[in-house]
């Protein structure tokens, strides 16, 4: 994001009680996007699969719209966010585009941890897809059953490049999509999304982002 998209209430340095958003889209068949807060645009053209920098948001109830790129009537989206303090968030816009929505997850806060480690949660956001598993290649689980519009707890793992598999979590552990040589490092935490659709295009794929350092 750059000073163009700075949310209404907030103006200077971060303060202790700043909280933090990022934007997601994650809607397979959603256009580029317009996303204003209380009337003000805050993210311009912001596409499918796309994921910005986190910034200080003052606490608050925020209204905000979300148009197709270039226009300001008929909104997509419509809705109150309300921001607690000293909080971090990613608003994802979710769905298909006739039930699109806004989904805020939030970020983990991890008083203690093991600075040699990764920390890694998974996070559903494929309409259409199962609940699954995600496993390693030789089948050891890493997440157990998420499903559509949740998240995974984060867990620590040893730093190193990974192959993850995502499985239908059914039993018979049809893997429907392989992310490859993911490489985590230590001190850092991160959310592996899954988009697109398992059917039809957009393909399921994976967004790796990074939530944090420590």
């Amino acid at each position: 994001m750059n000073n163009s998209t700075r949310w209404p209430c907030y103006s200077g340095m971060p303060a202790l009680s700043d909280s933090y958003v990022r934007l997601l889209h994650a809607s397979p068949d959603t256009p580029p996007v317009d996303i204003y807060a209380d009337g003000n645009m805050i993210m311009g053209n912001l596409a499918f699969e796309q994921i910005t920098e986190y910034v200080p948001v003052n606490p608050g109830e925020y209204r905000i719209q979300v148009y197709p790129a270039g226009q300001t009537d008929n909104p997509l989206i419509d809705t109150i966010f309300t921001v607690p303090p000293e909080r971090s968030y990613t608003l994802a816009l979710v769905g298909r585009m006739d039930d699109v929505g806004l989904l805020p997850i939030p970020e983990a806060y991890l008083p203690m941890v093991d600075r040699r480690s990764t920390y890694v949660r998974f996070v559903h956001l494929a309409p259409g897809a199962p609940e699954v598993d995600i496993t390693l290649p030789d089948g050891t689980r890493v997440f157990r059953g998420v499903g559509y519009r949740q998240h995974s707890n984060y867990i620590p793992l040893n730093p190193g490049s990974y192959t993850l598999v995502v499985r239908v979590a059914n039993g018979n552990g049809m893997p429907l999509l392989t992310i490859p040589n993911v490489r985590f490092s230590p001190g850092v935490v991160y959310s592996v999304y899954a988009v697109g659709l398992p059917e039809g295009e957009p393909r399921l794929g994976a967004l790796v982002a990074t939530d944090g350092e420590y």
